[in-house]
């Protein structure tokens, strides 16, 4: 073997030495490639994932549109309220963060659990509200401690506000966060979970309009997800300006007058169907429902006998009572079955069958024309002309006259009332119809119902000749530019023909119910403006829940009361230039003379600007 030759352990070291070369080329060829990958073809992507870990986009929520009367006085707004949310992506210790929040605040740890788990649907990037519309004070408790809490956070978000409190509380209704069931309807397609929607009334009507458009903010934080900076994305777009055909102070007078008492008003525009007032009583507070009613609250309002929550003005059906003469005497007078000068004898009673049909005036009021029927309000006089007249011609009146008509407002359970006549009473009952339900139809009983604003809307078509306008309460909506999107014009449904004597001949009874030292409805007299109108009083059906003969004797009072007749007034001004036609009824009131017309009075006394007067003793009905 030569003596330079190589060695076997020399061959050994070599070889091996050439394959760590091989394997550490391989290496960095690896490295380089992956390198290669993460840098070039998946930059972008992990380029906007190290985004996401520090910076987070949060809504701004966007101010519901403002609601104002027809005079520019904001009657539902919004005011700045502090909300604490947090953020579940961010939060590191749970059950901690829960309990330092229930200490801060002063709850029951168990309070912010349920909210929580009641938002749970959430999706993670969207802040969760714990707790809406904190003091002050709280807000500051909750900031001393902020930086050792990731994942919480304080907001400043616009709140519903009605500044009247329960004022047209029906008419305005109230808003909600969005439930599941109304995420998946169609007709909410955009909404997301946590959104706020109108729930009822004016608020879920106009909805489309009202609901504003949720900005976005982006906001920087560091790796414990504590906010380092923000700036505004998109600022939000508040929502559209409505404006209600109501007059506030009117709609205050109203609900004033009405004090403790419970029942409905509606005042209208004569000429246009505009809806001034419209009062259910009692009411409720909206804001109650804004940040989530609590159980007890709703059950309270649910369980309340009066039941606050129902809309007497549109939804409340009661027999018209003696308001509903108005429509049998110009029956009668349309169709020529009696004259205005007519006589009938009043002796307190008239026999039908065998049974008596008695005034409500025992002694009589003997010898009795129209003018006298209406102003002394003389039941005989009606049940001999309703007999003579017809259910079903009277019925053709009342419709031409507005009763039994849905006017499809922008609010929730109207409802219809509902007017008579045979072929109803066949369908409904599969009976005929027999004379002694005629006369009690023509004086505003027996079948007979009407909402307070159907009243409202005769005594209008009364006032102005015979034109049936559609009541309107949307005047119009703009948007904050001042663009008008919706204007609402006079709409007719109807014109009735009357003959300009038998109108007049109305009119002059409706003045006398009000003028006359005899009339009943004299506690409406205004000083220097006449005032045409007429009382009405609605029996009460025993309900079949009463107590009964025999039971807790300390209930007796509240049966009484319960079982008290309504009181109605009906009536339009001036007389001879008729500008606001109003219905009133008072449940329980007995009166239509001691009880409805005095608000009446006071609803006139605020539209005409007058001073307030009190009012003259009582009439009869």
């Amino acid at each position: 073997m030569p003596l330079n030759a190589p060695q076997p352990d020399d061959i050994g070291r070599r070889r091996r030495f050439e394959w760590l070369l091989v394997a550490a080329a391989l290496f960095f060829l690896l490295l380089a490639l992956r390198l290669w990958y993460l840098q070039v073809i998946s930059g972008e992507r992990y380029d906007l994932q190290s985004q996401k870990n520090r910076t987070r986009y949060l809504p701004i929520a966007a101010p519901r549109g403002i609601i104002y009367d027809r005079n520019g006085e904001i009657l539902v707004g919004n005011r700045p309220s502090f909300t604490l949310s947090v953020l579940r992506q961010d939060v590191v210790d749970r059950d901690r963060l829960l309990s330092d929040l229930a200490q801060d605040l002063d709850l029951d740890r168990e309070f912010l659990e349920q909210a929580w788990e009641n938002q749970r649907y959430y999706p993670r990037y969207r802040p969760i509200p714990l707790k809406r519309d904190i003091s002050r004070e709280q807000v500051e408790r909750l900031a001393e401690n902020g930086l050792h809490r990731p994942g919480m956070l304080i907001e400043v978000q616009p709140t519903r506000a009605y500044p009247h409190g329960e004022l047209a509380a029906h008419l305005f209704g109230y808003i909600g966060a969005i439930s599941e069931e109304e995420l998946r309807q169609p007709a909410n397609h955009g909404y997301r979970a946590g959104d706020y929607i109108g729930k009822n009334g004016v608020e879920k009507n106009l909805e489309q309009y009202l609901r504003g458009q949720d900005g976005e903010r982006l906001v920087e934080v560091d790796v414990q997800g504590e906010k380092l900076r923000q700036r505004v994305q998109q600022p939000p777009l508040p929502g559209k300006r409505a404006y209600l055909t109501l007059d506030l102070a009117l709609q205050q007078q109203t609900e004033r007058a009405f004090g403790d008492q419970s029942g409905a008003a509606v005042a209208l525009d004569v000429h246009s169907g505009a809806i001034l007032a419209m009062v259910s009583r009692p009411a409720f507070s909206p804001a109650l429902f804004t940040d989530g009613i609590s159980s007890r609250d709703w059950q309270t309002l649910l369980n309340d006998p009066d039941h606050p929550l129902q809309a007497r003005a549109i939804s409340g059906q009661y027999p018209p009572g003696s308001t509903f003469k108005m429509v049998t005497a110009l029956a009668a007078l349309h169709d020529h079955v009696t004259r205005t000068g007519e006589v009938i004898d009043c002796e307190g009673r008239i026999a039908l069958g065998n049974r008596d049909f008695r005034c409500w005036k025992k002694t009589g009021h003997g010898p009795t024309n129209l003018k006298k029927a209406l102003r002394e309000s003389c039941d005989v006089w009606f049940y001999e002309i309703a007999l003579r007249v017809g259910i079903d011609r009277i019925a053709g009146m009342a419709r031409q006259l507005g009763l039994g008509r849905h006017y499809d407002l922008p609010l929730d359970n109207e409802r219809d009332g509902l007017i008579p006549d045979k072929e109803w009473k066949r369908r409904r009952h599969n009976t005929p119809w027999y004379p002694g339900e005629t006369a009690i139809a023509g004086i505003g009983q027996g079948y007979v119902l009407a909402t307070p604003l159907q009243l409202a809307v005769m005594t209008a078509t009364v006032a102005n000749g015979g034109t049936l306008y559609r009541p309107q309460l949307i005047e119009r909506i703009e948007e904050i530019s001042g663009n008008v999107l919706l204007q609402r014009q006079p709409a007719i449904l109807h014109t009735a023909t009357f003959d300009k004597e038998d109108l007049l001949a109305l009119r002059q009874g409706l003045e006398a119910v009000v003028d006359d030292p005899r009339g009943t409805g004299k506690a409406c007299r205004l000083p220097g403006i006449r005032v045409a109108g007429k009382t009405g009083t609605a029996q009460v059906v025993r309900m079949k829940d009463d107590p009964a003969e025999g039971e807790d004797p300390t209930e007796k009072e509240e049966i009484a009361y319960r079982l008290r007749d309504h009181a109605l007034f009906v009536a339009y001004a001036p007389a001879d230039k008729p500008e606001i036609a109003v219905a009133v009824i008072v449940e329980h009131g007995q009166h239509g003379s001691s009880a409805a017309a005095p608000i009446a009075r006071a609803m006139f006394e605020q539209y005409f600007d007058l001073p307030a007067t009190t009012a003259p003793l009582p009439g009869s009905e």
